[in-house]
């Protein structure tokens, strides 16, 4: 039996009501510290040119490698990065060279190469994780660095057969390591006059001037008295600066008049549209100021400003090293999940970093430099990913971000909407347009933690 009502339903009243609603919202909008934290340089011309102060810079890239299942072989040009090498006049002299590497395998904790010990070989690493280190003031180990994939030691047994290690490497994980013996180096530079040639002009070649930089030295003179002849001197610089041109983002945004003009209260169709629209190209941009092969942070940080972590999982020890690779670090770019990595080692060490504020939400911090969630730095399956850390600004030789501001219908800085016309199908049309670029004007400013295991 129903009982009967004494009084006008909710569900009824709510036909003559007036909802209340929000706008639109998005699961994918994210704090987006980087496109906030990074000061924008405008660029007037589109371009950006970074000049620089001359640099020599020789064989300090990373080796490539191919493999057929478990057999690895070095790619023949790739052997350019030795420094010795770089030059060859005939290609066919590295596809020999090539042919005789010999591949190895070590187990952690392995020696491939000893303090003290002939310098026999030209150690290429396929795969893995190396130590160098080298005894201490008092006995005790002094680790130098870790290398990893690509990276090579050694090259100076193409030069010199009476030569020793200076350090011991070590492999702290299981290692591939492509090996060229030094009977292998001798018989084939008495088979090729071309290459004996090349490296007794490589050993015999001045060294040019330069700073421990790298860069080419200004000759100074100091602590004298008297009236000795000063010497003479120039800044040199790189011929051939890198530009950086400006990339864009952009979409056409379509609303049908009808919605347009019946559907457009309380909230203006347009504008939510747009709206939305905009947010999903700021992701995108900060996406491409990480990711983009050629302007974004995550390949273009300085070879010799990327390094490996200790373990696998980012210790205090690691962000140390990270932190002391550059003065003025400003901020650490990392993705959430390896900042939760960060905290979990921090605690199992006992040790337990205060965070800070900015712009009045607290972040954590690293020795008082903050670290900053960015989910568009990748995880790779294999459950790494990276930690950034940047200095920032023109005036220090920092990392900066490039757009072109006072666009035609500009409604954010760097990003235009324009109005582009109504079609025969009565679609209202917007061109939605963001330009944006990043450069790195000092090496130092940008370095890369890479390997980072956050599934640990």
């Amino acid at each position: 039996m129903t009982e009967e009502r004494l009084a006008l339903g909710t569900r009824a009243a709510r036909n003559l009501a007036t909802t209340t609603k929000s706008v639109p919202q998005m699961r994918g909008v994210t704090p987006r510290w980087l496109l906030t934290q990074l000061p924008w340089v405008r660029a007037d011309a589109g371009t950006y040119r970074v000049n620089r102060r001359l640099t020599y810079r020789l064989g300090d890239g990373l080796v490539t490698f191919l493999n057929d299942g478990a057999r690895v072989r070095v790619v023949p040009p790739e052997l350019a990065e030795l420094p010795p090498l770089r030059g060859l006049p005939d290609p066919a002299i590295l596809d020999g060279l090539a042919a005789r590497f010999e591949q190895r395998e070590y187990g952690p904790g392995e020696a491939i190469a000893e303090a003290g010990r002939p310098a026999d070989a030209v150690h290429l690493i396929a795969h893995g994780k190396v130590e160098e280190s080298a005894p201490g003031e008092y006995g005790a180990g002094s680790r130098i660095g870790i290398l990893a994939d690509g990276r090579f030691f050694g090259e100076g047994a193409l030069l010199d057969a009476s030569g020793a290690w200076p350090h011991t490497f070590r492999a702290l994980t299981p290692a591939t390591v492509l090996s060229l013996p030094r009977e292998a180096i001798e018989e084939l530079t008495d088979r090729s006059e071309a290459l004996r040639a090349h490296l007794e002009e490589y050993r015999d070649a001045p060294v040019p001037a330069q700073t421990r930089h790298g860069e080419a030295a200004i000759e100074l003179a100091s602590g004298h008295d008297g009236e000795p002849e000063l010497p003479g001197t120039f800044a040199d610089y790189e011929a051939s600066p890198r530009e950086y041109e400006l990339a864009v983002t952009q979409t056409l945004l379509r609303v049908h008049t009808r919605v347009a003009d019946l559907y457009n209260q309380p909230m203006d169709q347009v504008e939510q549209q747009l709206r939305i629209t905009i947010e999903e190209i700021r992701e995108r941009q900060e996406n491409e100021l990480v990711n983009n092969r050629d302007f974004g942070l995550l390949h273009n940080a300085d070879l010799r400003q990327r390094i490996q972590t200790r373990g696998g999982p980012p210790t205090p020890y690691d962000m140390d090293e990270l932190l002391a690779r550059r003065r003025k670090t400003r901020f650490f770019l990392a993705h959430p999940k390896a900042i939760a990595a960060i905290g979990r080692e921090c605690t199992r060490l006992g040790v337990y970093p205060s965070p800070v504020e900015v712009d009045g939400r607290r972040v954590q911090a690293w020795r008082g430099v903050p670290i900053y969630p960015c989910d568009k730095i990748p995880v790779t399956p294999r459950g790494t990913s990276s930690i950034l850390a940047l200095r920032t600004g023109e005036d220090d030789g920092g990392v900066i971000g490039l757009h072109r501001t006072g666009l035609p219908d500009e409604v954010r800085p760097g990003l235009s909407v324009r109005f582009t016309g109504i079609d025969d199908r009565g679609l209202l049309t917007y061109l939605v347009s963001a330009y944006h670029s990043a450069a790195v004007l000092v090496p130092d400013a940008l370095g890369v933690l890479e390997n980072v295991e956050i599934a640990r």
